[in-house]
């Protein structure tokens, strides 16, 4: 344990949880901080010391790690005052695993250049399942030399893990993967209730989807949930609008037309402006079997 980097970890949510305790169980001394105290209390019963701030959990560490909600977070805690940033030394490695934007992925990078910082994204695919079971998929793009210095931190979270560049491509692979898994869910919210309110049992016709050439790893993943109408969420429709915002303020910036995904982000504010955002982001099909007169 003596060899293993000392890591600040920054974000307890729903996926920050699972991750970070990952990291404890493979043996890594942790420093945590969560602007909710209360949320690091389980991984203060695990061993981990708890910060007052950004900047005493990236103090005296050779790794810091987010995984926090938005743009302006991720701003604020490593860039703001008693940030990261003005705790970690020359040399420390920050790796930001959230969803964030491109643009505001690059103000943090120019800062961390400044410092001496090597910054790596590194945002992550799959569900607070897999974070628990150490089995997501990670991305990482930034310096070369620090991603090969985290594989085995990245290894403890991730069951497959890839550099793909040196500067912003991780960002956009995310929301690559985001925009597909978005629009499958519309896509299906669509075909079923089409196939719904052409009299097909509704198990069934979900069964023979995930047996067709139709079928997908996600729609497999999702065939229980669809079937049992159990929509609690693994990621919510107000989450992904969120992702859909930044995609197209991405695709603006780089003159790249997203007509499709600005058609789901529409029925995405319309899940949102009718209560539902909370929900998983497949209960989309809810409401396309309401503008369909389907009461399911």
């Amino acid at each position: 344990m003596a060899d293993k980097q000392k890591i600040g970890w920054i974000g307890l949510g729903k996926m920050g949880v699972p991750m970070s305790q990952n990291l404890v169980k493979k043996g890594y001394g942790l420093t945590v901080y969560n602007r909710t105290k209360d949320k690091t209390k389980a991984l203060a019963e695990m061993g981990a010391k708890v910060a007052d701030s950004p900047k005493a959990a990236a103090s005296g560490v050779d790794v810091v790690i987010s995984m926090i909600s938005d743009d302006p977070v991720l701003e604020a805690i490593s860039l703001g005052p008693n940030g990261a940033f003005e705790g970690a030394k020359s040399g420390t490695i920050f790796i930001d695993m959230s969803t964030v934007s491109p643009d505001s992925s690059a103000l943090v990078a120019e800062a961390a250049e400044k410092k001496g910082i090597k910054y790596l994204r590194a945002p992550v695919s799959g569900s607070t399942v897999l974070a628990t079971a150490g089995n997501l998929t990670i991305f990482a793009s930034g310096p070369k030399d620090a991603y090969d210095a985290c594989t085995d931190i990245l290894g403890s979270m991730g069951q497959k893990t890839f550099h793909v560049g040196t500067g912003e491509e991780a960002r956009y692979l995310k929301l690559v993967m985001n925009m597909m898994v978005g629009l499958t869910s519309a896509m299906a919210a669509e075909a079923l209730t089409f196939g719904e309110k052409g009299g097909m049992n509704w198990e069934q016709m979900i069964d023979i989807v995930n047996a067709s050439v139709a079928a997908s790893p996600l729609l497999g993943y999702k065939a229980q949930m669809l079937k049992s109408r159990n929509y609690a969420p693994a990621f919510s429709a107000a989450q992904m609008a969120k992702d859909f915002d930044i995609m197209l303020d991405a695709g603006r910036a780089k003159n790249v037309p997203l007509p499709m995904t600005a058609l789901v982000r529409q029925f995405l504010g319309a899940m949102k402006a009718k209560g539902k955002g909370e929900l998983d982001f497949f209960s989309l099909v809810t409401l396309s079997e309401e503008l369909a007169g389907i009461k399911a």
